[in-house]
């Protein structure tokens, strides 16, 4: 008799346990004969050391040409539990057939680092005059009041989720800005002014730009702006009631729903709220008004002390970006850049790995200064890397990155093949020029599916069901490794106006389904690279990763009309982008001609890495 396990015909049904879950045990049997017996004999080691023996008897299930499949059922087990076990076999003449024996450890499928990107751009030009700099755009204040602070908040509700929200140094070089009142924006400027002073232009400008918010989740859902709407659509005239109502309301639709429905107890010792005026409804002062803005500066000032809170309870992990959000491989050099669609060209040479160093530089600094350590990892802008970067990112102490799986697939003499779970749920080792960091690449489907369909859901909990169904399926059910991990990266703040409720209902019910979710284990990018003995999570070290080879010139993204696979596109190669390279060379080439160095003139080449940023090539 002969007897055999692990095999394409008789497998370990699922190969990776979870907590609680039954494993069942295909074996194979040749030949076909009466009085055939099969087992498993099983030790059991729990992790506070004890240990338990078991045996475990067969079923036959059916025979296959010469050949029996049999079928052991093993478990439950608890978490962290080393299972061994050995089949063996008997039959009616007394030979007896043993496998080797086989081993696995019980705990999650597959590990989950989630990652929130969250970034505006510098809106303001360089500004040296009396007064507050005038953002161009008010979307970096508007932001924190839905989603800056509301997105660390909305994490905090689930103390056992873990996750990772990327900070962009320009982003709250910002909200500082705002809070200490040396910047403001243009709509900011007309809500403070009292409505009976506005003059005809100013009136104009509100009523132009004080409706710029999603019709169905931010205006319809509110009586009174839905009926100022109407009003402006109707061309009526607009009392200084209605404009002072106005001011309001175009800033009380950008509030979180916590902030519109209730109150959040700050880190600063604050609470803010602005469920009294959403309550109201209409009929405002001017010292509403005054009171509105007031609560937006307490959100915006307490943003970096939360995420610093929940980062050190070691629930989140914050990590930054290159200062103003450039493609680093085009500031070392453009003529490397990845560009395959026709009609594209490159602009004139643009290489300067001295501000690529510079970026990192300040990210680096800032980062330390607001959160008194230095940053463990980065999102680089629009997760464009090359390995040519790797040396600027680890000499600046970042020990990982993260990017996208279009990357990996296009990086090594032949690609990756990112289709294969076991290839794709991993971090790998990128080396360039003696040194080392880890690389993460996203899951583009998982992403975009939060990014892109989610929204179009009539029901939030189905939509988080989907999700987690679509991850165990799809991943958690098909690699063979313990310990994969995927990766998710998406913006943290664009989504959620194409939600109900500002993504609230949804979120809740996807981080409720990750938690409770015995398959799944959410990390931060640095829990999983140190491990945390707390969370039965093992270390995993930069130099026991699989190396990614010749990591590719990318991005997340694929220009439309280049061919398949991501490239650098969306940033150089048509007109006006060259344009902007060529103007960057000349301004680089007049602060050289000039002898001016960063020390020498400041201002001007921070002006200058404001410039640089992707933000204006897209």
């Amino acid at each position: 008799m002969r007897i055999w396990h692990m095999t394409a015909d008789a497998p370990r049904m699922p190969l990776r346990a979870a907590p609680e879950e039954r494993i069942r045990l295909r074996v194979g049997t040749w030949p076909v004969a009466p009085g055939q017996s099969v087992w498993a004999t099983c030790r059991v080691r729990g992790k506070d050391g004890s240990a338990t023996e078991l045996v475990r008897k067969g079923r036959w299930l059916c025979n296959e040409g010469p050949n029996s499949i049999w079928e052991i059922e093993l478990g439950r087990f608890r978490r962290g539990d080393s299972v061994e076990y050995t089949v063996l076999g008997s039959d009616a003449e007394g030979g007896d057939c043993s496998s080797e024996q086989f081993a696995f450890s019980v705990g999650p499928k597959l590990l989950l680092a989630l990652l929130w990107h969250q970034h505006q751009p510098l809106y303001a030009p360089h500004h040296a005059g009396p007064g507050p700099a005038i953002l161009r755009q008010p979307w970096a204040r508007l932001h924190a009041l839905r989603d800056y602070l509301g997105m660390a908040a909305l994490a905090a509700e689930q103390p056992a989720l873990h996750l990772t929200i990327n900070l962009s140094p320009v982003l709250l070089l910002q909200l500082d800005g705002y809070v200490a009142h040396t910047m403001t924006d243009a709509a900011l400027e007309l809500t403070r002014k009292p409505a009976e002073q506005l003059d005809a232009e100013e009136r104009r400008q509100l009523l132009a730009s004080f409706f710029d918010a999603h019709w169905h989740n931010q205006i319809e859902r509110h009586p009174r702006y839905a009926e100022l709407f109407a009003r402006h659509a109707a061309e009526k005239p607009f009392s200084a009631q209605d404009l002072r109502d106005l001011q309001m309301w175009f800033n009380l639709a950008w509030f979180s729903s916590e902030l519109r429905r209730g109150e959040l107890r700050l880190p600063t010792g604050k609470v803010a709220s602005v469920r009294r005026f959403v309550e109201q409804g209409a009929g405002f002062s001017h010292q509403d008004v005054l009171e509105m803005i007031a609560e937006q500066e307490a959100v915006m000032e307490a943003v970096v002390p939360l995420h610093a809170e929940l980062q050190r309870r070691g629930q989140i992990e914050v990590s930054t970006t290159p200062k103003y959000h450039p493609i680093l491989p085009l500031l070392v050099d453009t003529d490397r850049a990845t560009l395959d669609r026709a009609g594209t060209w490159l602009p004139e040479r643009f290489a300067h790995p001295e501000d690529a160093h510079a970026q990192v530089r300040a990210a680096v600094a800032d980062y330390t200064r607001r959160f008194g350590v230095p940053p463990r990892g980065m999102w680089p802008a629009e997760g464009a890397v090359a390995d040519f970067v790797v040396p600027i990112f680890a000499e600046h102490g970042v020990r990982w990155l993260a990017s996208d799986r279009g990357v990996l697939a296009r990086s090594g003499k032949w690609g990756y093949a990112v289709d294969d779970p076991d290839v794709a749920c991993q971090p790998y080792r990128a080396e360039a020029a003696g040194t080392e960091l880890t690389v993460f690449f996203r899951d583009t489907q998982l992403a975009d599916a939060i990014g892109f369909s989610y929204q179009h859901y009539a029901d939030p909990a189905r939509a988080a069901r989907h999700w987690l169904t679509d991850l165990k399926e799809r991943l958690a059910s098909r690699v063979s490794g313990e310990d994969r991990v995927v990766t998710v990266a998406l913006d943290g703040e664009n989504p959620w106006g194409g939600y109900v409720d500002d993504g609230r209902s949804f979120l809740r019910a996807l981080y409720a389904e990750c938690v409770a979710e015995p398959q799944i284990e959410t990390v931060t990018f640095s829990e999983y690279l140190d491990g945390n003995a707390a969370r039965d999570l093992a270390p995993h070290p930069v130099a026991g990763l699989e190396r990614v080879h010749e990591l590719f010139n990318g991005s997340w993204a694929d220009e439309s009309g280049s061919a398949p696979g991501v490239d650098l596109g969306t940033w150089i190669g048509e007109e006006e982008e060259n344009r902007a390279w060529n103007l960057l060379g000349a301004l680089r080439r007049a602060l050289s001609d000039a002898g001016l160095t960063p020390e020498a003139a400041p201002e001007a080449f921070e002006a200058l890495y404001a410039a640089e940023g992707s933000d204006w090539f897209w």
